[in-house]
């Protein structure tokens, strides 16, 4: 099954930092990374289920706005990404970013 692309285009480092980090805590999403084009304009990219993908780039539109002078210039998800897209784009899921990708595990309680 291929994971779906959710993009977050804004002005300024603090208002994409802002929104990878709030896109990551809403859900299971994976940060490919941080696009800077010019001017300004850094792009935020995420893969994950479709489902999961739209929850994140909701929360990260959510906290752009709640930084002081940030802006979004752009955003767009793409459900089922033409295989080709991993080629040409930086959207590939690597060993590296595997970790950050697992269930939340939670300890056993205390008490039986």
């Amino acid at each position: 099954m291929t994971l779906a692309i959710g993009m977050i285009e804004t002005l300024g480092i603090p208002a994409a930092i802002e929104a990878g980090d709030a896109m990551c805590k809403a859900a299971r999403v994976t940060l490919v990374g941080y696009e800077n084009t010019d001017f300004g304009r850094i792009t935020v990219i995420i893969r994950g289920e479709v489902g999961e993908v739209n929850v994140s780039v909701a929360a990260g539109l959510n906290a752009v706005i709640r930084v002081n002078g940030g802006e979004i210039l752009s955003h767009h998800i793409i459900a089922r990404p033409h295989e080709n897209l991993e080629y040409v784009l930086p959207i590939h899921h690597s060993q590296e970013v595997e970790e950050f990708h697992q269930d939340i595990r939670f300890p056993p309680p205390l008490s039986p």
